[in-house]
C-alpha cells in the first residue's frame, strides 16, 4: 500500500468559532505525519450534523482521503452528533474499530464506556470517530492506527492473501 491520504475533521462549536485551540486535530496531524502519511485535508466545523456530513463527503469523494479521522462530538451532550453524521454518509459500519477503542480505553478511564464513536466505510474511505480531547485522541489513535493501511488495501480489493 502506498502512502495514505488522511483527512482530519475537528467537530466542535468552540473550536469552529475560534474560542479554543484545536489541539486534538493538531495531535492527529502530528501522529499521522509520524507514520509517513500525508494529511491531505483538514477542517474544523461546528457540532452540526449536516455540516459534518457534508465535510465527510467532500473529504472522501472530492479530496480522495483514504482515511478520515474525526475528533469531537462523540459524547452524550445534546450537540454531540458526529456518529450520526458519519452513519448518514456511510455505506457500511466497521464496528470492530470503535469496539476496540472503547475496550482499550476502558483500561485508562471507565468513562470510555460513554463514548458513542463509530467507524464506517464510504466507498474506499475509512471514517473513524475519535474523542475530542488531545489525550484521548492520542490514546485512541495508538490503539487502531496499525490497521489503517491494511483496511485501505482491503477496501481496494487486496489484502486477503
Amino acid at each position: 500500500m502506498g502512502q495514505l491520504r488522511i483527512g482530519i475533521l475537528t467537530c466542535s462549536d468552540s473550536r469552529s468559532r475560534g474560542e479554543a485551540a484545536d489541539t486534538a486535530g493538531g495531535a492527529l496531524r502530528e501522529l499521522c505525519e509520524e507514520q509517513g502519511w500525508q494529511v491531505a485535508v483538514g477542517d474544523i466545523c461546528a457540532d452540526d450534523r449536516k455540516q459534518i456530513a457534508a465535510a465527510l463527503v467532500r473529504m472522501a469523494d472530492i479530496e480522495g482521503a483514504d482515511v478520515i479521522l474525526t475528533t469531537g462530538g462523540t459524547g452524550l451532550g445534546p450537540r454531540d452528533v458526529t456518529p450520526e453524521a458519519t452513519l448518514d454518509v456511510a455505506d457500511r459500519v466497521v464496528p470492530g474499530i470503535a469496539e476496540h477503542i472503547r475496550i482499550a480505553s476502558m483500561a485508562v478511564t471507565k468513562r470510555a464506556m460513554l463514548s458513542r464513536g463509530t467507524a464506517a466505510q464510504r466507498g474506499t474511505t475509512l471514517i473513524v470517530n475519535l474523542p475530542g480531547s488531545e489525550k484521548a485522541v492520542r490514546e485512541s489513535f495508538s490503539f487502531v492506527a496499525g490497521q489503517f493501511e491494511h483496511a485501505v488495501e482491503m477496501m481496494h480489493g487486496g489484502g486477503h492473501g
